[in-house]
C-alpha cells in the first residue's frame, strides 16, 4: 500500500474526517485490521485564514508547498490538500513535489459524472463559489455550475467561517442551508457539490431533494484508490514504493 499525504489543519475538524475516512475506507477495502498508511501535516489555520483574507495567496501556497515537501520527505506517495478552498493554490503545492498531487475538484467532477448528472448547485467559501480556480476546473470537467445568489452566499460563507469550523453546528443553520439548497435545484440543479469540506458536518443526503456530492469523502476515494492500486482485498498490504 501507498502512503497518503494529508495536508490539513484548515481547519481540523474536516481534517479529523479525512483521517476517519481514508482509514475506514482502507479496513472496508482490505478488511480485518487493516489501515491507511498515511502521513499528516497540519498547519495552523488562523494563519492561513489571515492571508486568505488578505488576498496574500502566494503567501499561502508557500505554507502549503513547505507541508507537502515535508510529507514527501517522510515517505508520502501522494498528496492530498485537505480544503476545497486551499486548491487556489494546488498548481504550486503540486509543483513543489515530485509527487502527484490529487485534485479535488477533479474527483468530485469525475464523481458527479459518474452518476449520470451534469448541472450542479456548489455551496463552498465565498473564494469557491465567486473565483474561478475551482468552478472552472469543475466546468472544464464537463459540469455545467450554478450557485446561490448573494445573499445565500454569504450566508454559506458565515456559516462556514463562525460556526462550522469551529465544531459549531446548529439546527436553524441546517435549515438556512436547505433552503438554500432548494433555490438552487429550483434554478434547476441535478445534484449539490458541498464544496466545503466542512460542510459535510452539517449537511447529509436527507438534508436535499437532489444528490449530494461530499467533496471530503470523494477525495478520500480517490486517494484510497490510488494508494490500494494493484492490493488484493483481505490480503496484506504491498509495501509503499515511491
Amino acid at each position: 500500500m501507498k502512503t497518503i499525504g494529508l495536508i490539513g489543519g484548515m481547519s481540523w475538524e474536516s481534517t479529523a474526517e479525512y483521517y476517519r475516512l481514508v482509514n475506514e475506507l482502507t479496513r472496508d477495502r482490505l478488511g480485518g485490521l487493516h489501515s491507511a498508511r498515511c502521513v499528516l501535516y497540519s498547519v495552523d489555520f488562523a494563519e492561513i485564514e489571515q492571508l486568505q483574507v488578505q488576498g496574500r495567496w502566494a503567501e499561502a501556497g508557500e505554507v502549503l508547498a513547505a507541508a507537502a515537501r515535508s510529507l514527501e520527505a517522510a515517505g508520502a506517495d501522494l498528496v492530498l490538500i485537505c480544503t476545497n478552498t486551499m486548491h487556489k493554490v494546488a498548481d504550486v503545492v503540486g509543483a513543489a513535489v515530485s509527487i502527484p498531487l490529487l485534485h479535488l475538484a477533479d474527483a468530485t467532477a469525475e464523481a458527479v459524472r459518474a452518476a449520470g448528472l451534469r448541472r450542479v448547485g456548489l455551496l463552498g467559501t465565498a473564494f469557491i463559489m465567486e473565483q474561478d480556480f475551482y468552478r472552472g476546473r469543475l466546468e472544464a470537467g464537463g459540469l455545467d455550475v450554478c450557485v446561490p445568489d448573494s445573499d445565500g452566499r454569504a450566508l454559506v460563507h458565515r456559516v462556514i467561517y463562525e460556526e462550522l469550523c469551529l465544531g459549531i453546528v446548529r439546527e436553524e443553520s441546517r435549515t438556512a442551508y436547505r433552503e438554500v439548497i432548494r433555490d438552487l435545484v429550483a434554478a434547476g440543479a441535478e445534484g449539490i457539490i458541498l464544496g466545503c469540506t466542512e460542510i459535510e458536518l452539517l449537511i447529509g443526503p436527507e438534508d436535499s431533494p437532489v444528490p449530494v456530492f461530499p467533496t471530503a469523502r470523494i477525495h478520500a476515494e480517490a486517494a484510497v484508490d490510488a494508494a490500494l492500486q494493484g492490493v488484493r482485498n483481505g490480503g496484506p498490504a504491498a509495501p509503499s514504493s515511491r
